[in-house]
């Protein structure tokens, strides 16, 4: 079919489908999603101000942490508050610039964090497999170069990505099914060639995926061949411990981005893509901060004392 200058430039504003359902329950998920919205938020600055007001938290993987947390911080801001909107008052409608902003930054820390994953396995790997010269190598210029580089490569390839995205036509529908503007919804709207779009596209998203992925397998194999090789089992399960946190936040990342991004765009967003989309864009990064102060000796024990000193 073709379509005439007029027909490819009408459509300059979407629309979010969300999660069609009866008033009530839009209202239900509102509060929902508005209390975790806000929790996140609080859970992650808490670490952030944790890790920068207590000397004993200034070393390399708080420092990564505190990276990680800003990041779910706006992580979370970029999706969440368009989707509250979206429940409130049935604001659907995005602009083309405002989607491909949010598509931008949305691919920008997704990408960052697959690095910076990667960065915080490498630590580990560090710290386990040769802790007499670990505070030589994670000095804190490299530490900031490694924290750079994550935020440098992530909105790099995200401006690459989104780049031929924009060049892409749309005309077919201005609909997206989904709650933010996602990869394959949009290019599911596109009435032109975007065989290099989706190309480029896929490329890049296993390239951001796979490496990070087989550079933190590899690190957690040193990890796990050193341990094994500790005499004693409570050195075995206290060097373990270290890492047990940021392997449980891998494998829920990795799990949920690799069902939805490496493979072909054009695949049909229905309601279980929407649901596993929830469980990366929102749920994870609430419980990120729990698993690691759960799980983490240091933390608790410094959130212990300001939650009493406050009490008293």
């Amino acid at each position: 079919m073709e379509y005439n200058s007029n027909e490819t430039k009408s459509i300059s504003t979407f629309v979010l489908l969300g999660f069609p359902t009866s008033r009530p329950v839009q209202i239900l998920l509102f509060l929902i999603f508005l209390f975790i919205y806000l929790l996140t938020i609080m859970e992650n600055l808490l670490i952030i101000i944790l890790i920068c007001t207590n000397s004993k938290l200034h070393k390399p993987m708080y420092y990564f942490l505190g990276h990680l947390s800003f990041l779910e911080t706006w992580y979370v801001t970029v999706t969440v508050p368009k989707l509250l909107s979206i429940f409130a008052v049935e604001s659907r409608e995005i602009s083309l610039t405002g989607c491909m902003l949010q598509l931008y930054f949305f691919i920008a820390l997704v990408c960052t964090e697959c690095v910076l994953l990667t960065v915080m396995a490498f630590d580990r790997y560090v710290a386990i497999c040769n802790p007499f010269r670990y505070v030589t190598i994670m000095n804190s210029n490299f530490c900031a170069l490694l924290a750079l580089g994550s935020w440098f490569t992530g909105f790099l390839i995200s401006l690459i990505k989104v780049y031929y995205i924009s060049r892409v036509t749309f005309c077919n529908s201005d609909v997206i099914n989904h709650f933010y503007c996602d990869i394959s919804p949009i290019l599911n709207l596109a009435c032109t060639n975007m065989k290099l779009a989706e190309l480029v596209d896929f490329a890049l998203a296993l390239l951001i995926l796979l490496v990070p992925l087989l550079l933190t397998f590899v690190s957690y194999s040193c990890i796990l061949n050193t341990v094994i090789s500790i005499p004693t089992s409570s050195g075995r399960q206290k060097a373990f411990s270290t890492c047990t946190s940021h392997l449980v936040v891998v494998v829920t990342f990795y799990t949920a981005t690799l069902f939805m991004y490496a493979r072909p765009n054009r695949a049909r967003s229905v309601n279980y893509n929407k649901l596993v989309s929830v469980i990366y864009t929102v749920i994870t990064p609430l419980l990120n901060p729990m698993i690691y102060c759960l799980r983490n000796k240091e933390v608790r024990e410094i959130l212990n004392k300001m939650l009493c000193f406050k009490k008293f």
